[in-house]
């Protein structure tokens, strides 16, 4: 049984008011809504994605004024990049306010939230008044979605409706950066590169290896496809690695994009998808430069590529 797909924010209001399910469009890859502070609601997300409930969810927003009805006492830090950044592909994980549920949070004491850039989820986020957790609208540790059809495709009617704002035009998860500590720290590249966030706040910001789940993505393998996933530097290394397994009959897909990030990006879940239905036994990604956005396209690609935990 497929999901209803539609443009209709009002009706799309009012499923999330009634503690439905609705995937929303963002600018990063769509989200699987539910009302933030309807428990039963947010546990439906966690069904239908097959998701450990542990795992916090990033809280979506109108705008910045509500930052303070979700968070305690945010840093300046916060703030200053929720000012500058929002709408667009930044979460932000501050103190929580004590009126945020815990199993929004994974029952730790901060929440991530974001004010998305998407017109029709902008306009939901508005008439709706509250917050929406939304994870990204698939099932857990696979490959995100950047349309409607990804959503329908992995979710099915799990989801009450499939709000349809298009492609999503970046097309890999918002930046999340911890603004809890003295030094805020990158827990997971995305749309608003370490560059732009060193300049607005004026010095380096820190780095978070892959481990637990204090923000989504953060596992060693994730954005995963059926096929393997082999990663090479430089195209002719991918060419003679692609030319070895089809001698040997195994089906190959290649992703290069070369230094066109912005491309890579938009393209790279799509690119994932197309190679397992196609049947391919084996997916070859050239990494892009480790510079800008790539630094966001290395970190799936490399969490895509990792051993699978068993299932």
């Amino acid at each position: 049984m497929s999901a209803t797909v539609g443009t209709d924010v009002g009706y799309a209001v009012e499923v999330i008011r009634s503690g439905g399910l609705v995937a929303i469009p963002t600018e990063t890859v769509y989200g699987l809504g539910a009302d933030a502070s309807n428990e039963l609601a947010v546990r439906r997300i966690f069904a239908a994605k097959g998701r450990p409930v542990d795992h916090p969810l990033i809280v979506h927003l109108a705008d910045g004024a509500q930052l303070s009805s979700w968070s305690k006492h945010p840093s300046a830090a916060a703030v200053l990049l929720a000012e500058t950044c929002w709408p667009g592909p930044l979460t932000i994980i501050v103190p929580r306010a004590e009126t945020v549920l815990d199993v929004v949070t994974g029952g730790q004491d901060t929440v991530g939230l974001r004010v998305p850039a998407h017109p029709l989820t902008a306009e939901l986020l508005a008439r709706f008044g509250g917050g929406i957790a939304a994870p990204s609208a698939n099932r857990f540790g696979r490959i995100s979605p950047t349309s409607a059809a990804h959503v329908a495709d992995d979710l099915g009617a799990a989801v009450d409706y499939i709000l349809d704002g298009g492609q999503a035009a970046i097309g890999v998860e918002s930046t999340i950066v911890d603004c809890t500590g003295d030094v805020p720290q990158i827990l997971r590249h995305g749309g608003v590169t370490d560059d732009e966030l060193a300049s607005m706040l004026d010095g380096p910001l820190e780095r978070s290896p892959s481990g637990p789940s204090r923000a989504p993505g953060m596992l060693a393998s994730h954005y995963a496809p059926r096929a393997p996933v082999e990663l090479y530097e430089s195209g002719d290394e991918a060419f003679w690695r692609a030319k070895e397994l089809q001698d040997v009959g195994i089906g190959v897909a290649v992703i290069d994009y070369g230094s066109n990030l912005g491309a890579y990006a938009r393209q790279l879940y799509s690119d994932l998808r197309a190679a397992d239905q196609s049947g391919a036994g084996t997916i070859i990604a050239v990494l892009p430069p480790a510079a800008g956005l790539g630094h966001a396209i290395r970190d799936r690609l490399t969490k895509a590529a990792a051993p699978r935990p068993p299932t």
